[in-house]
């Protein structure tokens, strides 16, 4: 992950809690990139779903549409992530 993609996705959690997450609540846990623990982080991980790599963007698609029903997110039927 870049600097930029690390402020991004990191901004709202502090080191120590995101060292407090489990490896399950990433969407590439083997990687703990893409934290899925609320809303808001369902909606960064979409928006920057095309940052993945693509052979590892399917995996992240199923786990950011899981999180996206939990919380009540609806994914768009032209976003990147609804032809996984």
């Amino acid at each position: 992950m870049n600097l930029f993609d690390k402020i991004i996705m990191e901004a709202e959690l502090s080191s120590e809690e995101r060292n407090e997450l489990k490896d399950s609540d990433f969407g590439l846990p083997e990687d703990r990139k893409f934290p899925l623990i609320d809303a808001k982080h369902v909606r960064s991980a979409i928006s920057y779903f095309h940052t993945c790599p693509e052979n590892k963007k399917a995996k992240l698609a199923k786990r950011i549409k899981s999180a996206a029903k939990k919380f009540n997110i609806e994914i768009s039927p032209d976003s990147p992530i609804a032809k996984y």
